[in-house]
């Protein structure tokens, strides 16, 4: 009972930031802006976080939506997911790239350009929107395809709402990337601004277009409020990570395979079972190569053959190798942001290792060794005659009367020894001293 308590609190106190911040979501109103930040990769959960925003900023009737943005890119999907949220949006959503260092790189030129308004703080840049194959290696084909399509959507982008097609083209293409202030003579953004409140003030009375409706920014009067993600959304962005996603999956493997080793351990199975859950949902936001999943696979099924079999050791290095490939090719990214990093993979093929072979060797030892208890562990024991012995007798082996048998005549006094056990009667045979 005590244990449920301390769960259960741990679970309110989890919960508790998420409704909060649904309660202060719902306190917004007219004379409100909502301010959000967006930092990291553009995933479904980034995707999810914008659009829910967007849909409280414009059911509360806000004047308008700041995302305070700094990526390195994302997915492709989640990217247009966002831009066409802010497409649909009742509402003005402006764009502002920040703080100083912040970047809009890739899928963030795209963010960036789709905003009413966009602004970027000085010392941050923008561009570099290349389109690259996650997920899957592109032939040349396909990549002209990629980049075409691309193209075609930025432009599209750039055009609704008066921007720099040409710039925007070219940093598909050609991976172009500016600063802010660059940006701001290339006409593709509307202002340069080192801080929310000056931003504020430089787009009052700001006319855009909203869903073919010119909408006047009024910031005068306002008041600004903050939301971050739930705790919820902060748990799936953690579990997407490349490297707890990793760490999950291992960590799976091995609950498993110890539970099955040790039947009735329980706690290990349970953690293996929930770990590989978490990693198959973060499998869903990444780039996943199966190829590597299955070295991955093998790596495992030859450290435990290396328990089993005498290899010399050669097992063991063909798992290390398969392992350490295999980490390397599970997420197909040409990204960084969408990799396990080689300082979690090295010290991670070792420790599985050595893991597997120390635990399957010490299972394989226990399988193999004499039972010490019970009926199994009278054979081979010694004891002496407590009767004479032939048909039947009895004997006195390990301090307990049996019932024995045996092929030869054996006396009353003699050392015996178990040869067999057949139900509660024993064999033996005489030892002589």
């Amino acid at each position: 009972m005590k244990k449920f308590f301390i769960l259960f609190s741990v679970l309110f106190v989890s919960v508790l930031p998420a409704l909060t911040g649904t309660m202060q979501a719902d306190d917004l109103g007219k004379d409100s802006i909502l301010v959000i930040r967006v930092s990291g990769v553009i995933d479904p959960v980034t995707s999810e976080f914008i659009q829910k925003s967007i849909d409280k900023a414009n059911k509360s009737n806000c004047r308008a939506l700041v995302i305070t943005l700094d990526t390195p890119g994302g997915l492709e999907t989640s990217m247009r997911s966002i831009v066409k949220n802010i497409n649909v949006s009742d509402i003005p959503v402006v764009v502002y790239v920040y703080p100083s260092g912040a970047r809009a790189a890739s899928a963030g030129v795209f963010i960036t350009m789709a905003g009413h308004i966009a602004a970027m703080s000085s010392g941050t840049n923008i561009g570099a929107a290349h389109p690259v194959g996650v997920g899957g290696k592109m032939d040349k084909t396909m990549k002209e395809k990629a980049t075409n399509d691309a193209v075609a959507y930025i432009k599209s982008i750039a055009e609704q709402r008066g921007r720099n097609a040409e710039w925007a083209e070219e940093a598909v293409r050609k991976s172009v990337s500016v600063t802010g202030k660059e940006a701001l003579e290339l006409g593709i953004i509307d202002f340069v601004v080192d801080d929310i409140d000056e931003l504020l003030k430089l787009i009052d009375n700001s006319k855009v277009i909203v869903n073919n409706r010119e909408i006047t920014i009024r910031t005068d009067n306002v008041n600004i409020e903050t939301e971050s993600m739930g705790t919820r959304l902060k748990i799936l962005s953690m579990i997407s990570n490349p490297n707890v996603a990793y760490v999950l999956m291992l960590l799976g493997m091995y609950g498993l395979f110890f539970e099955l080793t040790n039947p009735g351990a329980v706690f290990p199975g349970v953690i293996g079972g929930i770990s590989l859950i978490l990693a198959f949902f973060a499998f869903q936001t990444l780039p996943v190569n199966y190829a590597g999943l299955l070295l991955i696979i093998l790596a495992v099924v030859l450290f435990i053959m290396e328990a089993t079999i005498l290899s010399h050791g050669l097992l063991t290095i063909g798992g290390i190798i398969s392992m350490f490939i295999g980490s390397l090719m599970l997420f197909d990214s040409p990204g960084p942001f969408f990799r396990v990093s080689i300082f979690m993979i090295l010290p991670s093929v070792i420790l599985s290792a050595i893991f597997f072979v120390v635990t399957v060797s010490l299972a394989v030892k226990a399988w193999k060794r004499k039972p010490e208890t019970g009926i199994e562990g009278l054979t081979g024991l010694t004891g002496l005659a407590h009767t004479d012995i032939h048909d039947d007798g009895m004997v006195i082996v390990h301090g307990e009367y049996w019932s024995a048998w045996s092929d030869e005549i054996v006396e009353k006094g003699q050392r015996v020894k178990v040869v067999e056990v057949v139900g509660l009667r024993v064999k033996v045979k005489g030892v002589n001293d």
